[in-house]
């Protein structure tokens, strides 16, 4: 045999030497193995020499012994859990848990140690079998063997939510401790903390929830009882991140919710003397946050606030348009509105966080009850109107604006703007003939306003006025050039030319001017027809003023603010000393109204009284007799007298201004009806008023019944015709 051969030969005995397994080494094995983890469950793993257990570990399952390595540490593993569990479960009191606990940490380093030792197995034989890898057999172990024992398993779960319930009656327990034993539940799997604490934690809660809420809301007001909530609901976060599971805290906090909050919502916001409206009434801005902020998590709860305070505003608002009261006083009645939008807009600005929805529940309130007051756009009107006469007098330029724009606020509300604008037109024209406005630039801000809001249209008028005004002072400085040595020392004439259409004059006011009036007025309307051909003039006496200089009796000399009106009344005492009513009438030809208001102003008001009439009263009658009178005084020289208005229209006039509105309306509507015709070619009747209404809607609320008149009247005037298969369907006739 040669050496090769030998060579081949000695390494197939070497070879076959290795293989061969003593019958005892597993048992043997074995036996060291248990007593290592006897030793380490005991606490007595420093004299063990780890490497030499990893080894022989490693050649049981070399060698085919994975099994009985398997099979011998569940048993072992299981044996000491057993007695483990008998140790648990005679400690009594407090020491149970801490008990649990430290068994807890013990078996963890122990498995930890276990599992360093196995680790080959770990690696090698359990993934090739399937089976539980060494630590999480060990949790398994512990859960089957300690957590779920018959004699701990509900003695620890009762504890636990004890424990809990201790603390939400304000006692302090041991959070470490229960951080501990909670981590014990998650570290073995979500569904042993789920099945074992977390389900029956949550249960639990529910109905001790239940019966609080049910307590507080007996004896708590709406405000005390929202404080509660919000105390359990923190408490209950808080509880989470020191010892639950981060993922409780949604589920947690639906239960409170639910039972503190969800089921008592109506309850809360209705609640008597303390609810929703009495927060808002009393500007409880803290409790309406608080309530927002709770009301927010759970369904339909930002609903139900927001509807009753909807009904609310309302109901509040629904009162003050129609309290008699109120409508005495325009300007009051619409400071009360500013009043209320100020604040309940600051009621979501502090209390409801700006939410929108909230917002669009007041713009749709307001909108509701100022167009319950067919008045509203004129009372408005009258608003601007005051403050633009005396009202912004020093306020600073911004203020000016805050209060304009709160002003277009309500403009925005009202469905009938066309009739905001006659009343605002009537208003402004009165202001610059008087010149008795705050501020130019003010008045010229709002109708930026309004033409930013309603276009071009709605403003071309106004800004006319503003354009004749400066034409007016153009002319007065020619006339003036051309007849100023003709004029001498007599009474000075300043005339405002108004366009028609662009003002809110009245034709046919007839009034006697006094002959020295009447003669200049003549050379101006000379010069002025003089210089523009084609134009006619007709004198508005009802717009003017005038200065007169007057001496009482004792020689006392004053200057007189009056209208024109007023002028023509006082002139008449030049030439006598006593005038009867009718004979004022007749010797000046103002109307009635008019005149009975003029001579109001001049007897019956006390510190402006130039005039005194028999017999004595607050009331003109068509009998009285009028003096001067002599004894009045005043420490001004200057005196303005006004004329006695009501600020508000009279019923006749307020019918009138109403039919005024309705004419301009209808060449508006027909306008919109053959837009939308030539547009569309053929439509049917709904979709024609839906449409118009829709286009108007920025200037007033179209009438169904007046759309269908005024298509009816383009019917007869050839730009539509009906179908003749289907009557409800309109064609546009080009």
């Amino acid at each position: 045999m040669s050496s090769n051969q030998k060579k081949r030969n000695f390494q197939i005995e070497a070879f076959k030497h290795k293989v061969v397994v003593d019958p005892k080494y597993a048992d043997k094995t074995w036996k060291m193995l248990e007593h290592a983890i006897h030793e380490i469950y005991n606490h007595n793993a420093s004299g063990l020499s780890f490497e030499e257990l990893y080894r022989n570990a490693y050649n049981m399952v070399l060698h085919k012994f994975g099994e009985k390595l398997y099979s011998g540490l569940v048993f072992t593993i299981t044996f000491h859990l057993q007695r483990i569990s008998k140790s648990i479960e005679s400690a009594q009191g407090d020491l149970f848990l801490e008990e649990l606990n430290r068994q807890w940490a013990d078996h963890n380093k122990a498995l930890q140690m276990i599992r360093d030792i196995l680790m080959y197995m770990d690696r090698t034989f359990i993934p090739s079998t399937h089976k539980t890898p060494v630590h999480e057999l060990g949790l398994n172990l512990w859960r089957d063997n300690i957590v779920r024992s018959s004699n701990i398993q509900m003695r620890l779960l009762s504890t636990l939510l004890e424990l809990i319930l201790k603390e939400r009656d304000g006692e302090v327990i041991n959070r470490g401790l229960m951080r501990n034993i909670i981590k014990m539940f998650m570290d073995l799997g979500p569904s042993v903390y789920q099945e074992d604490f977390e389900k029956p934690f949550l249960e639990i809660s529910a109905d001790f929830y239940r019966a609080e809420s049910q307590k507080f809301i007996e004896c708590c007001d709406c405000g005390d009882y929202l404080k509660k909530a919000e105390k359990r609901l923190t408490e209950e976060i808080e509880r989470v991140s020191h010892y639950l599971d981060p993922k409780t805290e949604a589920k947690i906090t639906n239960v409170v919710e639910k039972e503190m909050i969800e089921n008592h919502m109506p309850r809360l916001v209705h609640m008597e003397n303390s609810g929703l409206v009495n927060m808002l009434l009393d500007d409880k801005y803290e409790d309406l946050r608080r309530m927002y902020n709770l009301f927010h998590r759970v369904t339909n709860g930002l609903a139900t606030i927001r509807d009753v305070m909807t009904s609310h505003i309302r109901e509040i608002g629904k009162q003050l348009v129609t309290d008699p009261e109120k409508l005495k006083d325009p300007v009051e009645f619409v400071q009360c509105l500013l009043n209320e939008k100020d604040k309940y807009d600051n009621v979501i600005i502090l209390a409801f966080n700006n939410d929108k929805t909230f917002q669009n529940a007041l713009n749709s309130s307001f909108e509701f009850f100022i167009n319950l007051n067919p008045r509203s756009p004129e009372f408005i009107s009258l608003f601007v109107d005051e403050k633009l006469r005396k009202g912004l007098k020093g306020v600073s330029e911004e203020d000016v604006e805050v209060i304009l724009d709160k002003v277009m606020m309500l403009f925005r509300y009202l469905q009938e703007k066309d009739v905001f604008e006659k009343y605002y037109k009537q208003h402004l024209a009165k202001r610059l003939l008087s010149g008795k406005t705050v501020s130019d630039d003010a008045e010229r801000s709002l109708i930026v306003k309004l033409k930013t809001e309603c276009g071009y249209q709605f403003t071309s008028k106004l800004e006319g006025m503003f354009t004749d005004m400066k034409t007016s002072q153009d002319t007065m400085q020619g006339f003036h050039t051309a007849y100023g040595t003709e004029l001498g020392d007599g009474p000075s004439l300043v005339v405002q030319v108004l366009t028609t259409g662009s003002w809110p004059t009245q034709p046919g006011v007839t009034c006697n001017l006094p002959a020295e009036l009447s003669a200049l007025c003549e050379k101006f309307r000379s010069y002025y027809l003089g210089t523009h051909t084609g134009r006619r003039l007709s004198w508005q006496t009802n717009m003017g003023t005038a200065d007169l200089k007057a001496t009482f009796g004792k020689g006392q000399k004053h200057e007189l603010n009056v209208s024109t009106y007023q002028m023509c009344v006082l002139m008449l005492f030049n030439n006598a000393d006593r005038l009867m009513y009718k004979e004022i009438e007749q010797a000046t030809e103002i109307p009635s109204s008019d005149l009975k208001r003029c001579l109001q102003s001049l007897a019956c008001v006390k510190g402006k009284n130039v005039l005194r009439k028999e017999p004595m009263s607050k009331d003109i009658g068509e009998d009285d007799a009028f003096f001067v009178n002599d004894k009045f005084t005043s420490k001004f020289y200057k005196v303005k007298i006004g004329t006695v208005v009501a600020q508000k229209e009279s019923e006749p006039e307020k019918q009138e201004t109403r039919q005024r509105v309705e004419e301009d309306r209808k060449p508006q509507i027909e306008a919109a009806i053959v837009r939308i015709m030539k547009s569309r070619k053929v439509l049917d009747h709904n979709n024609i008023i839906a449409e118009v209404t829709k286009q108007l809607q920025s200037r007033f609320l179209a009438n169904p019944g007046e759309i269908k008149k005024r298509i009816e009247s383009l019917i007869e005037r050839d730009f539509l015709e009906r179908d003749n298969a289907d009557r409800r369907l309109y064609r546009y006739l080009a």
